[in-house]
């Protein structure tokens, strides 16, 4: 298993991969129960858009991946920039899951035509996040599941846990706050329409379709 799933600080083209926490196997009893709230809300979305095909874009480490692999029998297809997590995630693909290192800069349509995007906790870490954003939208999928931390409260509970001091709460990595009102107008103000909010605590997530 490649180093890049084991949760450390760790840069590749000068940008942190991954999660900075090991998600599926938390200590912290809150902390578990959280992720817990963000799956059951993430499934209904996607239980909503009722998808034949999925495009996750930023993969991380796989773990929504192999939820949905688990959850719904139809082609998948994880995608992350970092080569390094792509190789990682190697030993989850079968023949319904498959990985594949790409930019969410330079996807395209005609690459990845899936009925269904998924995008959750990427656009907080990307250096240009409207294009980001546009380029999303380019790909034309029927629905889409997107996801950012809800800020301020994200780095308060992070302080609250005496987390990122240094830095006021912001995760290693985060370069992009947003709160319900500026994550609205950051995808309707780039070609989306949000059908549903979902917003497991401390996250926003919306179902959102192109405009």
């Amino acid at each position: 298993m490649s180093d890049a799933r084991n949760h450390d600080k760790q840069l590749e083209d000068g940008i942190y991969i991954g999660n900075q926490v090991d998600k599926a196997n938390l200590g912290n009893p809150i902390a578990r129960a959280m992720v817990r709230g963000f799956d059951r809300a993430f499934t209904t979305a996607l239980d909503t858009a009722a998808p034949q095909s999925i495009v996750e874009v930023g993969c991380g480490e796989g773990r929504l991946a192999t939820l949905m692999a688990g959850r719904y029998g139809i082609e998948i297809m994880a995608t992350d920039f970092s080569h390094a997590l792509i190789q990682g995630n190697a030993d989850l693909a079968t023949d319904r899951l498959t990985f594949r290192q790409a930019s969410i800069y330079e996807m395209t349509r005609a690459d990845f035509p899936q009925d269904v995007a998924v995008c959750c906790e990427v656009l907080e870490h990307l250096e240009r996040p409207v294009e980001g954003v546009r380029k999303l939208r380019e790909l034309g999928a029927r629905y889409y599941v997107i996801s950012v931390p809800n800020e301020p409260t994200w780095r308060v509970l992070n302080m609250l846990r005496g987390k990122y001091w240094s830095d006021w709460g912001n995760t290693t990595g985060h370069l992009n706050h947003w709160s319900r009102r500026g994550f609205a107008e950051l995808l309707e103000g780039n070609g989306f329409v949000i059908e549903k909010w979902l917003n497991p605590f401390p996250w926003l997530m919306v179902l959102a379709k192109p405009a």
